[in-house]
């Protein structure tokens, strides 16, 4: 099952999918369920009463018609992880802890959904604004000292998300904090498939592409943090909260093909990332998901 969080008219709403441009609105078929997922998500049975709701009904809204929200517009957490796998440890040279995940706080205010426009600094505030392509975990059933054996348990699905990061600000002190928390700078989309479907996450992949150029491509199988360690490690001093999201860390950028032209937005650091700019596209897509696309737009 698909979810998608949504806007139409002004009104809040949640729908399943049934294809790939269309839903059911369950404000329609299931008008005695909550109108945000996170508060479908703390109903013990909400997404089984989802499920019986929108058993053989026909679409009734359009993706056109509507505007997609993030897919948790309202998390009362967002926890993102920093250097998660080997890959972008080696190109930026920084250094981590092999015992503990390194984790840092995103905020609402930082994201936008599907198709939406994610914003770039003005270039007298910073130029390096990075793609970073993750993997986004919904917690469906909260809980404290969560064991790994039973942490897939309190996941609810998955998503794509795609952290914009502001490098200058990021570097500004040991907290990377305004870097990542630009308004608008992130994204997060298009909807959340359910854990029952999405499978073991170490069995898929993400690509991201800017400008349709592929700029990373890897599997979770190579995350230094499986997401039952992180669930168990946030769990032990944090109740995770129904529809809190933990983003699992973004792979390294692809080294450049034998007939690249380096561009005027190149990052000086690190061969073959591309800062994004306003007028690009960026796309994130993972395998049992969907893809996640965003124009750049450039800041008031």
């Amino acid at each position: 099952m698909r979810l998608i969080s949504y806007r139409l008219n002004g009104e809040m709403g949640v729908g399943t999918m049934v294809d790939e441009s269309s839903a059911v609105a369950l404000t329609k078929v299931a008008p005695d369920l909550p109108r945000t997922l996170k508060q479908i998500l703390e109903l013990d049975d909400g997404l089984e009463r989802v499920r019986a709701a929108v058993d053989g009904r026909i679409a009734d809204i359009a993706l056109d018609d509507i505007t997609l929200d993030p897919v948790i517009p309202d998390p009362h957490a967002i926890w993102a992880l920093a250097l998660n796998f080997q890959m972008h440890i080696q190109e930026t040279s920084l250094t981590t802890s092999a015992e503990h995940p390194q984790i840092f706080l995103r905020t609402p205010a930082s994201q936008v959904g599907h198709g939406q426009s994610m914003v770039c600094p003005r270039p007298k505030v910073a130029k390096t604004y990075d793609y970073e392509g993750e993997l986004a975990v919904i917690i469906g059933r909260g809980g404290r000292y969560i064991d790994e054996a039973d942490a897939l348990d309190h996941v609810a699905g998955y998503a794509c998300y795609n952290e914009g990061s502001v490098r200058e600000f990021q570097n500004h002190n040991r907290q990377f904090g305004l870097g990542k928390n630009f308004e608008n700078s992130g994204s997060f989309g298009p909807w959340m498939v359910t854990a029952d479907e999405f499978g073991n996450p170490s069995s898929h992949t993400v690509t991201t592409r800017l400008n349709g150029v592929e700029k990373q491509h890897c599997g979770f199988d190579e995350m230094l943090f499986s997401v039952e360690q992180v669930i168990r490690y946030l769990s032990t001093g944090y109740s995770l909260r129904s529809g809190d999201v933990i983003v699992m860390g973004t792979p390294g950028a692809l080294p450049p093909g034998p007939d690249y032209v380096p561009e005027a937005q190149d990052s000086d650091r690190i061969l073959g990332r591309t800062h994004m700019k306003a007028g690009d596209v960026v796309e994130v897509e993972i395998s049992g998901i969907g893809t996640l696309v965003n124009p750049i737009i450039a800041s008031d």
